[in-house]
């Protein structure tokens, strides 16, 4: 039985949105624009339910570019309309349109002189009836069998709000560069920003060889740098090759005298390389194409200026 319960709230809820796509209309477009063009910022209130939803609209804005705050509209009937100015506008939200904090506030923003945007579900409302712009969320019925709790009615008016917020993104043309600035912190702000030279391992902990040194000498190098691999130079300094783990495992077999031959016969040449501004992302997707564990990090000229292994990117959180 709860199974069944639980489909068909699922049900009435997905039914809830798909009924508004029917209802936009000119004034989502209206909104839209108006959005795109303010001065200040983009005021979100609501109150009980509406307002949490309201903190998710402000939050999704701030995130993509839109200067937005969330405001209680409880507070501010108390001091905090002091936060409002006439180059903002407000998005109020209210199933009913008649939540008595939220129509107190509307006189008050009226003398003030910002926009007011509605999100509600009655347009014959007070709040409809004030606003310069109404977006209607309205729903046929709740997916509580008792008609009381906010079911239906938040789930439109939630997916109303992203709608008109990725609306907002879309005319931006916001680009995921932009959306890194405000995301910097967690895995998502790693995998945005954390360019390859900013984990790679060089100096000490990148040993770069000639290609004449033995492959003894190469692997002292590597064992003291506590690395998996070198880059292989010539004398202008330029890569020409790269000797791992891998390499030491295809030749110890077959090359009796392994140890003392030079580097340059068994490295691996012309390997896959890396530009230290990529972004350390990128050089995840090349690791795994190509099953490598260590990439060289180049500059623009082709000299060696890192190595990035597989474990700088566990390290720092980009797998």
């Amino acid at each position: 039985m709860s199974i069944e319960k639980g489909k068909q709230v699922l049900k009435i809820e997905s039914e809830a949105i798909k009924n508004l796509v029917k209802k936009l209309d000119n004034q989502f477009t209206k909104a839209t624009n108006e959005i795109l063009k303010v001065k200040g910022r983009v005021v979100v209130t609501g109150m009980g339910k509406p307002g949490i939803i309201a903190q998710k609209l402000s939050a999704t804005f701030s995130s993509t570019g839109t200067p937005s705050l969330w405001l209680h509209p409880a507070d501010a009937i108390h001091g905090d309309l002091g936060r409002v100015t006439e180059k903002d506008i407000v998005i109020a939200l209210s199933n009913s349109g008649e939540t008595e904090e939220i129509t107190r506030l509307l006189p008050v923003m009226k003398k003030i002189g910002s926009m007011l945007i509605a999100i509600t579900g009655n347009l014959n409302s007070t709040l409809a009836e004030h606003s310069n712009i109404v977006l209607y969320a309205g729903v046929k019925e709740e997916a509580c069998p008792l008609g009381l709790v906010p079911t239906a009615s938040t789930t439109a008016m939630l997916a109303m709000c992203d709608a008109l917020a990725i609306a907002v993104l879309d005319k931006k043309n916001f680009k995921k560069e932009q959306f890194a600035l405000y995301h910097p912190g967690g895995s998502l702000g790693k995998k945005l920003l954390l360019k390859v030279k900013d984990i790679m391992r060089k100096g000490n902990a990148n040993p770069i060889v000639s290609e004449d040194k033995t492959v003894k000498e190469v692997l002292v190098s590597i064992t003291s740098a506590r690395a998996g691999a070198a880059t292989v130079v010539d004398k202008k300094g330029k890569l020409t090759g790269v000797f791992t783990d891998g390499d030491l495992r295809r030749h110890i077999e077959k090359e009796m005298n392994l140890l003392n031959k030079k580097v340059k016969e068994v490295m691996t040449q012309q390997p896959i390389t890396i530009d230290k501004e990529k972004l350390a992302q990128e050089a995840l997707k090349v690791l795994k194409d190509n099953k490598i564990d260590e990439i060289p990090v180049v500059d623009k000229k082709n000299f060696p200026v890192g190595m990035l292994d597989v474990q700088d990117l566990l390290k720092a959180g980009i797998v």
